[in-house]
């Protein structure tokens, strides 16, 4: 049991520190039922999460499945710094209504995956906004600014001459100080977190905690481009609220390479049934297509309901299988002639008039079925379905 139990905790890792100290806690958990805790922190910076936050969600919930107290840590204290790790510039920091309202969507999506009964919600406000000067002093005493600026984002912006708050640098020892307070045996995090999971690990020797947490850290998710980390600035991300229509199609959009990514990071299928499912796919007796759809059937049923799931197969299905049109669209009607780019951005299925124009140029856009190319187009009195690629439709009345 111990050994299938770490290697599933080792299943899709990048790197793990002190991996002998997960091995003990795990042992004494089957020997002796002793629990133990793992701390992932949150900072709530937008109110929806993606596929990509839901990495360190499913690696949470396998620690629960062997006795782990996960410690989800929303960080309200530090969000209003704002964490430094990638960016070229200072951050926006959030207010604490944005926050709030953020918390609570967070921890709602959150429990799709986590098992609640297993989960402690702390805020880091509770213990550092009690600090105060003398305990902010003394734990900025325990790193060195060189430390600091050993940091690849920090050394970039300081070698360019842009700006770095001093508050900037109290982030990584603030996140640090979470794993002293909270005396965590364990905490992941992306590999971008780096630098800052090892700074719990330093502050509790610092701290004299009586031990250092052990790391985990994750890769970062790609996108539906299978290039770049999945985000949604990039447009390229598979939302936790998406709608089921929208999940699954986006699910099938991947290329059958970054499928078997998705199945290692985001799938409950086990390591062994993963193969088993790649080992038909190689020999010809599956098809990619029907591996993919399971793996879009078992995301969006998540996230959703079974029933919801294959509905939106069923629909996925008649619109692009058999190129009808889907059953709900949404309706939309305006007064007078209307110019078709603008038409497309007042239905809510393109974002700007550009890129109307541009989606139009590409072929992408059609009208009752037919495509369109003449991006001046005026629309008169009538009824029109608009479509924009193979998901996005509307219905839209001209009086």
């Amino acid at each position: 049991m111990l050994e299938k139990a770490l290697k599933e905790i080792h299943r899709g890792t990048a790197e793990i520190i002190d991996d002998e100290r997960i091995e003990k806690l795990l042992k004494a958990y089957f020997e002796e039922g002793k629990t133990y805790t793992v701390k992932a922190g949150f900072d709530p910076t937008a109110p929806d999460l993606h596929l990509g936050h839901t990495v360190l969600l499913q690696k949470l919930a396998t620690f629960q499945k062997y006795g782990a107290r996960v410690q989800f840590l929303i960080g309200d204290f530090t969000a209003t710094i704002g964490d430094p790790t990638g960016k070229s510039a200072t951050r926006k920091v959030l207010s604490r209504n944005e926050i709030r309202q953020n918390i609570t969507s967070y921890t709602t999506q959150a429990f799709k995956i986590l098992d609640e009964s297993m989960t402690d919600i702390y805020y880091n406000n509770d213990w550092l906004e009690k600090l105060g000067a003398s305990g902010i002093l003394e734990l900025s005493s325990t790193l060195t600014v060189a430390r600091m600026l050993e940091r690849d984002d920090f050394s970039k912006r300081f070698a360019s001459n842009t700006p770095i708050a001093v508050s900037e640098f109290m982030y990584p020892l603030l996140q640090g100080y979470d794993s002293v307070h909270l005396k965590s045996d364990i905490e992941i995090g992306g590999t971008d977190q780096k630098f800052n999971l090892l700074m719990g690990r330093q502050l509790q020797k610092v701290y004299a905690v009586k031990k250092q947490q052990a790391v985990l850290m994750m890769p970062i998710l790609e996108g539906l481009d299978g290039v770049q980390k999945m985000s949604k600035s990039l447009n390229n991300y598979i939302g936790v609220t998406d709608e089921p229509n929208d999940m699954f199609g986006k699910v099938l959009s991947i290329s059958d390479e970054l499928m078997w990514r998705y199945y290692e990071f985001l799938s409950t299928k086990s390591l062994d049934e993963i193969a088993s499912l790649k080992k038909g796919v190689e020999d010809g007796s599956l098809h990619p297509k029907k591996v993919k759809e399971e793996l879009a059937l078992e995301i969006t049923a998540r996230y959703h309901s079974d029933d919801e799931a294959q509905n939106a197969k069923h629909e996925f299905e008649k619109v692009h299988a058999k190129s009808q049109i889907p059953t709900d669209i949404p309706e939309f009607s305006c007064d007078g002639e209307v110019w078709i780019a603008k038409a497309l951005v007042d239905c809510n299925i393109e974002p700007s008039t550009s890129q109307a124009r541009r989606d139009i140029k590409q072929g992408a856009v059609k009208i009752d079925q037919e495509k369109i190319s003449d991006e001046q187009l005026q629309l008169g009195v009538g009824e029109y379905i608009l479509q924009v690629g193979k998901r996005k439709f509307a219905k839209l009345k001209v009086n």
